[in-house]
C-alpha cells in the first residue's frame, strides 16, 4: 500500500534529519579524541590478568627447601620492607612454589612479594607505578583527578548521543541493496568509501559500544554518585565493591589498613579449604575479635564471595554474589563483561573488536569531516531556522534525565549559543549557527 507524504511532512522530516545530523556532528567533534583514548586504554586493560601473570612469573618456581614460615612472620617481613606500613591484605598462593603477595599501605598502597620459606622480600612495587593501574587511571580520569573523571563521563554521555544519532542517520530510507548499509561501497570514490566505512562500522559495533558506555557509568563520578545515593534506599544496603575515583580507592585502603593482626595457621588452612575463585585475599575484619575476611577478587564478579573466619578457623558468616541485591548483581555482571572477564577469551575478543571499531569510526569520521569541510569554517551541517519539534524535545528530556551531566552540559551550551555565540557574526559564521533573530 502506497502512503502519500505531504510537503509539510517531508519538510518536517528533512528538518529533523538536519537537526540530528548537527547533533551528531558536534558530539563527534567533542568526543573523537576521548573515544580514541578510551578505546585504546580499554583494549589494553582487557589483557590485565595475562600481563600480570607474565609479570609475576619471576616470583614462581621457588624451592620449598624447608617448612613455610608462619603467616605472621611472612607478613612481618613484608611490613619491614615498607616504612610505616600497615597490612592491607595477604594473598593466598595458588601453588606451593609461588611467593606470597602482601599488600601494604603506607604513603600509598604497595605490593610486596615474600618467599614463604625464607622470609626474603623478592620484590616490591607501588600500586601507582603498575602499568595496568596507570592505564586504568588514564581510562577513568585522564591523570587529572576529579576534573578528568568528569571529562570522561561527559565524553561517554555524548558518545551515547553520537551512537544514537548515528543510527538514525544510517537508517536505510531509499536503499536498493546492502551496499553502503551492511558493507561499504569500495568503487564509488574516496568520499563515499569513508562515509560507508564510518556508518557501516558504527552499525556493526553500535550495540557493543552502547553496552560498554552504559556499563562504565557506575564508575563515573557524577552518575556513579547518584547511583550510590539510590542504593542507599535499598533494604539492607551493602557497601558497593567498586569506586568512582582514586580518592575513594585511597579512602578504602586507609579504612582497611591494620597494624594489629594475627593470621593463625587455622585461619589460613580454612581459607585455603574454601577454594574461592582466585585471587583470594585475607584481610583483618575485626582486630579486637581477631576475625579475618577471605575475599575472592576474581575479575569475573559473579564468582566473587566473602567469608568471615574466626581465630580458630570456624566460619562466622558467608556472603556470595547471589546474596547481593538485584541492582548490584546487574551492575556486577555488567562490570565483569565491560572488563572482559564474564565469559572467558570470547569476552576479551568482543572487547578488542569493539575498541578497534570505535577507533576506526573515530578516524574515518575525522577524515570524512576534513573531506567535506569548507575553508575558514568548522563545517557543521547548515542550520535551517525551524521550530524545535516535539521529537527533539522529547529525546533531549529523556537523555537529560538518564544522563544528568549531559543535560547540564547541553543547557550550558544552549545558553552560551543563544546569549553569546549567535551575537558574534564571525563566530556565528564559523560554527554555522542561525542568526540571533532566528528560532532554533
Amino acid at each position: 500500500m502506497h502512503t502519500t507524504v505531504t510537503p509539510h511532512q517531508a519538510a518536517s522530516a528533512r528538518a529533523l534529519y538536519r537537526t540530528i545530523w548537527r547533533w551528531h556532528f558536534y558530539a563527534g567533534i567533542f568526543c573523537i579524541p576521548f573515544v580514541i583514548l578510551l578505546a585504546i586504554t580499554g583494549a589494553i586493560y582487557l589483557f590485565k590478568p595475562y600481563y600480570e601473570s607474565w609479570q609475576e612469573a619471576q616470583y614462581h618456581g621457588l624451592s620449598a627447601t624447608r617448612e613455610a614460615l608462619l603467616p605472621n612472620q611472612q607478613i612481618a617481613a613484608a611490613l619491614a620492607a615498607v616504612p610505616n606500613g600497615k597490612l592491607l591484605s595477604y594473598r593466598l598462593p595458588q601453588t606451593a612454589d609461588e611467593a606470597v603477595l602482601v599488600n601494604v599501605h603506607a604513603d600509598q598502597a604497595w605490593q610486596v612479594f615474600v618467599n614463604p620459606y625464607t622470609g626474603e622480600v623478592l620484590g616490591k612495587q607501588a600500586s601507582s607505578d603498575q602499568l595496568m593501574n596507570i592505564v586504568k587511571t588514564i581510562h577513568g580520569e585522564l591523570l587529572l583527578g576529579n576534573t578528568g573523571s568528569i571529562l570522561v563521563e561527559l565524553a561517554a554521555c555524548w558518545a551515547i548521543v553520537l551512537i544514537v544519532t548515528g543510527l538514525y542517520l544510517w537508517w536505510p530510507r531509499n536503499s536498493a541493496g546492502f551496499a553502503g548499509v551492511i558493507y561499504p561501497r569500495w568503487r564509488q570514490g574516496s568520499r563515499v568509501f569513508w562515509r560507508d566505512l564510518h556508518a557501516v562500522t558504527g552499525v556493526w559495533i553500535a550495540a557493543l559500544a552502547l553496552f560498554l558506555l552504559v556499563t562504565g557509568l557506575p564508575w563515573a563520578l557524577v552518575w556513579g554518585s547518584a547511583l550510590k545515593e539510590l542504593r542507599a534506599f535499598e533494604l539492607n544496603p551493602v557497601q558497593q565493591d567498586w569506586t568512582q575515583n582514586r580518592q575513594q580507592e585511597h579512602q578504602h585502603w586507609r579504612a582497611q589498613a591494620s597494624d594489629v593482626f594475627d593470621l593463625t595457621p587455622a585461619i589460613l588452612a580454612r581459607a585455603q579449604a574454601l577454594q574461592l575463585a582466585p585471587p583470594v585475599e585475607l584481610s583483618v575484619a575485626n582486630a579486637h575479635h581477631q576475625t579475618w575476611k577471605a575475599s575472592s577478587q576474581s575479575q569475573n564478579r559473579p564468582r566473587r564471595a566473602d567469608v568471615w573466619i574466626q581465630r580458630d578457623g570456624s566460619i562466622e558468616k558467608h556472603s556470595g554474589f547471589a546474596d547481593k541485591t538485584l541492582l548490584d548483581r546487574a551492575i556486577g555482571i555488567g562490570i565483569a563483561a565491560h572488563e572482559g572477564y564474564l565469559f572467558g577469551w570470547f569476552n576479551v575478543l568482543l572487547g578488542v573488536f569493539t575498541c578497534a571499531g570505535l577507533v576506526l569510526i573515530s578516524v574515518s569520521g575525522f577524515i570524512l569531516w576534513r573531506k567535506r569541510k569548507p575553508d575558514a569554517v568548522l563545517g557543521a551541517p547548515p542550520a535551517r531556522p525551524a521550530k524545535t519539534g516535539t521529537v527533539i524535545v522529547g529525546i533531549t528530556l529523556v537523555l537529560a534525565v538518564l544522563l544528568p551531566l549531559m543535560g547540564i552540559s547541553l543547557l550550558v551550551l544552549l545558553l552560551l549559543e543563544f546569549l553569546v555565540l549567535r551575537r558574534i557574526a564571525a563566530v556565528r559564521t564559523w560554527l554555522g549557527l542561525p542568526g540571533a533573530q532566528d528560532v532554533a
